[in-house]
């Protein structure tokens, strides 16, 4: 396990721009253990916590496959027990996942961009990024080509999750709704 997350870091670290702050590159959580990712509760059952862990180590499939098609509400629904802290929204009639992060400053925020942007090169998936204001960071993840969620949204968000951000993020607790 760790071997494949050691992995993974370095995959993803050499993706980052050289011309990004060098925190950026530092603040790709590497982890030796599930117990030591942020993303997983202490109460989070065994099955539960390595589901998340899976979910994570898996890639995004092409989004252009002929077998790529959009999952129903109630799939979407217990596919986002696995992804801590985002939630469902509709937009028109788009299903897509949503987060919300507030963090320290404007800066702060691009630097949380560039960490995001460097998983989504390397998945080939990439999610709608907004920065509100000056420190409200909102992401969407759905497949366009499908107009809907797919597995690949999933597995963009779950890496989302596993990334360091206390040195990015406001001590205060941004809401998820619009």
């Amino acid at each position: 396990m760790a071997a494949l997350l050691l992995h993974r870091f370095v995959r993803i670290h050499r993706r980052v721009p050289m011309t990004a702050p060098a925190a950026v590159g530092a603040a790709i959580f590497c982890a030796s253990s599930s117990s030591s990712v942020p993303h997983l509760e202490m109460s989070t059952s065994g099955k539960e916590a390595a589901a998340k862990v899976e979910l994570s180590t898996k890639s995004c499939v092409p989004c252009n496959s002929r077998d790529l098609h959009a999952m129903s509400e109630d799939s979407a629904k217990k596919s986002l027990e696995q992804v801590t802290g985002w939630e469902l929204k509709t937009e028109g009639e788009i299903l897509k996942l949503h987060r919300a992060w507030k963090v320290k400053n404007f800066v702060k925020g691009l630097e949380f961009f560039q960490l995001v942007a460097a998983i989504a090169e390397e998945e080939g998936h990439h999610p709608d990024l907004h920065l509100v204001g000056w420190n409200n960071v909102k992401i969407d993840v759905w497949t366009h080509s499908v107009r809907g969620l797919t597995d690949n949204d999933f597995i963009l968000a779950a890496k989302i999750n596993e990334l360091k951000l206390e040195d990015l993020l406001s001590k205060k607790k941004a809401t998820t709704h619009e």
